[in-house]
């Protein structure tokens, strides 16, 4: 029987103006063959709601600073079972939806686990994550994208701002 240890954690998708969602390369320490690419976000500190937590994430591993009340409501919840490093998490997390314009992604405040683990980032379309068979996290990605980002106008696929 699979032991879980619970986790409260905030993700972010943050989207640029070419609807890219930003995603990190990383590797689990304890199995290094497996490699991925995931949402900024992580693990709630004790007494922090997950706005709070998902805007704590972004400044420290993208260096976006934004107050947790810009980040708006969640826009989806999902509860996943998963190995890091030898240990097996059941987490409650939830996404939130970040646009920008463009960002140019600063990682310095990232933590040693993270400094270890992670290993690049990329901006990714849907389609090219729909395309890829890279592993990410979640699996449904594209589809969930496409929900929260809604149709696009002929302004934005033409490099101006999606509405």
């Amino acid at each position: 029987m699979t032991v879980y240890t619970p986790r409260r954690a905030a993700r972010v998708l943050l989207v640029d103006a070419s609807d890219r969602v930003l995603l990190f390369a990383g590797t689990d320490p304890g199995r290094p063959d497996h490699g991925y690419w995931f949402t900024p976000g992580g693990g709630l500190d004790a007494g922090e709601t997950p706005a709070e937590g998902a805007a704590r994430e972004l400044a420290e591993e993208t260096g976006l600073r934004l107050a947790p009340t810009e980040l708006g409501a969640p826009v989806w919840s999902e509860t996943v079972e998963f190995p890091f490093d030898g240990v097996w998490y059941r987490q409650e997390q939830e996404f939130f939806l970040v646009r920008v314009a463009s960002w140019e992604v600063d990682t310095t405040g990232f933590d040693e686990v993270e400094r270890a683990s992670v290993h690049g980032h990329r901006w990714w379309s849907a389609d090219e994550l729909a395309a890829t068979t890279e592993r990410y996290y979640p699996p449904d990605l594209p589809d969930r994208l496409a929900r929260v980002l809604g149709p696009r106008t002929a302004s934005a696929t033409d490099g101006g701002a999606a509405c």
